[in-house]
């Protein structure tokens, strides 16, 4: 029924929504203070006036076989924005040429989703053949995967080109890791033009989606070597995870939710557990650990319209990170692979 619910509302657009949107029809302005008219709002209106309802449609179909996957494709789009820009060169495979980013450490065997949005693409080309982007396809269907969770709308612009190459070592590098000091992990979005309340809020879209074990056991065994659990780390909380994650190697790949208290309904509860100490990542938990976001962690675990605000906002900023318009890049056929 809960389910029923949330596609019933998913598939109704607020007339607030449609109201608020009337005016996003101008061309983006780029930090240099230029007007790029080959991205905006509306840019698809016209060439493929069927773009939104194909790629909602394609989330909500695979959202409907697999719970897990509006995570996954708002992680894959994190992952594609935060390597050189949002360029859709996450979703290349490797070549003779390059190395892709598929394969670097951070998303081998845990970024999933990519052939929804090839999916999504092959439906979107018989619609409009060679007109939307592999990138605009994926920045949509994170949109979408938020929507469908029960998180905020927020505005995008359209007519970004996908990228010709992908890089491995870039992955690698620029990628935060859930093991990093929130130091290391500001200092990754600052270089990509993002501050320190991003980090606070895009770190909420951790409020659906599944953590393999991994990625966070050196806090329930080994926490820096000290041979103890993290100190931080609420016990019931440690008691609960140790037994989903046993202190072997073949638990590594075991899943454990990301926001134990609503795993696939994206609201402020992630925000309530870090208040908590029950938070699963390192990273995660560390926002408590420095003053400025452990403020920002306290508001939003109190105003869930605070954080859907404030995330929408993060979001946009997001998307925009690094894009090819214009005659940069290209509109792939298939977005596995350049033409």
């Amino acid at each position: 029924m809960q389910m029923a619910k949330t596609l019933f509302s998913y598939f109704t657009i607020p007339l607030f929504l449609c109201l608020s949107s009337l005016h996003l029809v101008t061309s983006f302005p780029f930090a240099s203070g230029q007007i790029d008219y080959n991205y905006n709002y509306n840019y698809y209106d016209r060439s493929c006036p069927r773009l939104g309802m194909i790629v909602k449609y394609g989330v909500w179909a695979a959202f409907k076989n697999d719970t897990r996957i509006a995570a996954s494709l708002l992680r894959l789009h994190f992952h594609d924005c935060f390597v050189n820009g949002c360029d859709a060169s996450i979703l290349l495979d490797d070549t003779i040429d390059f190395r892709g980013e598929k394969n670097a450490f951070p998303n081998r065997n845990s970024v999933r989703g990519y052939e929804v949005i090839e999916s999504i693409k092959a439906d979107v080309e018989n619609a409009c053949s060679s007109t939307v982007s592999c990138a605009d396809i994926l920045t949509l269907a994170a949109r979408e995967s938020v929507l469908l969770s029960g998180g905020p709308y927020y505005p995008l612009s359209f007519g970004r080109r996908d990228g010709l190459t992908a890089s491995e070592k870039a992955a690698n590098e620029q990628l935060p890791s859930p093991i990093e000091p929130l130091e290391n992990i500001t200092a990754k979005f600052t270089s990509k033009g993002l501050d320190m309340k991003d980090v606070a809020v895009l770190s909420g879209a951790h409020t659906i989606g599944f953590a393999q074990c991994f990625t966070f056991k050196r806090r329930l065994f080994d926490f820096k070597g000290t041979g103890k659990p993290d100190p931080t780390l609420e016990s019931l909380a440690l008691t609960n995870l140790q037994g989903m994650c046993p202190n072997k190697d073949a638990s590594n790949s075991n899943l454990a939710p990301l926001d134990y208290a609503s795993t696939y309904r994206f609201d402020n509860a992630y925000y309530v557990n870090l208040v908590n100490s029950t938070g699963l990542l390192e990273s995660d938990q560390a926002l408590m650990g420095d003053p400025r976001t452990a403020a920002l962690v306290t508001a939003y675990s109190s105003n869930s319209y605070l954080f859907s605000a404030d995330f929408a906002s993060s979001m946009t900023k997001l998307s925009n990170l690094g894009i090819l318009t214009g005659s940069n890049g290209q509109i792939r056929k298939k977005c596995g692979s350049v033409n």
